[in-house]
């Protein structure tokens, strides 16, 4: 079957945070974080996040093979210049078949039509394997910054339109 990548609505906001958490748990037990350590990680993502996130303007995609949906991401744009890659998610059992590969080039496509000139992300600064495979989509290191509420590094990331 042939995928497709299709606008999400607030309805889908629960759909949405299932994949969202489920998605990111591997990476929480990976890095040891927990809701008292890490509450704003993506594995503990609820409805009520995501409905915020489209209250602010964040949109998503989700990613549907079929009537399953494997994946989702979400793009902000806090300027004229500049979008965020938000949450890029892809359920466990659907890793390794370009479902986050598409999503990504997804939003760098529909970040083109918006005008916007780089597409910033943030990830786990140690989180090896994640960097390495964002530097293989084109993205560049840019900055790792400490926060004092959050137990790792913070690794930034952007990629140039």
């Amino acid at each position: 079957m042939m995928f497709e990548i299709i606008p999400a609505a607030e309805g889908d906001a629960e759909h949405l945070a299932l994949i969202i958490s489920e998605a990111n748990r591997d990476v929480a037990q990976q890095f040891d974080l927990n809701i008292r350590n890490a509450p704003k990680h993506p594995s503990f993502c609820t409805k009520a996040w995501v409905l915020s996130g489209f209250k602010r303007g964040e949109e998503y995609f989700l990613y549907k093979d079929g009537e399953v949906l494997a994946g989702c991401v979400a793009f902000e744009q806090p300027d004229n210049h500049t979008a965020y890659l938000n949450r890029l998610s892809v359920l466990p059992r659907y890793r390794h078949n370009g479902v986050g590969s598409a999503l990504v080039r997804y939003v760098l496509d529909y970040s083109k039509t918006r005008n916007v000139q780089i597409v910033s992300i943030g990830i786990i600064a140690d989180h090896e394997l994640l960097k390495r495979w964002y530097s293989g989509l084109g993205f560049v290191d840019v900055s790792t910054r400490k926060f004092e509420h959050l137990p790792f590094d913070v690794k930034y990331m952007k990629y140039d339109l």
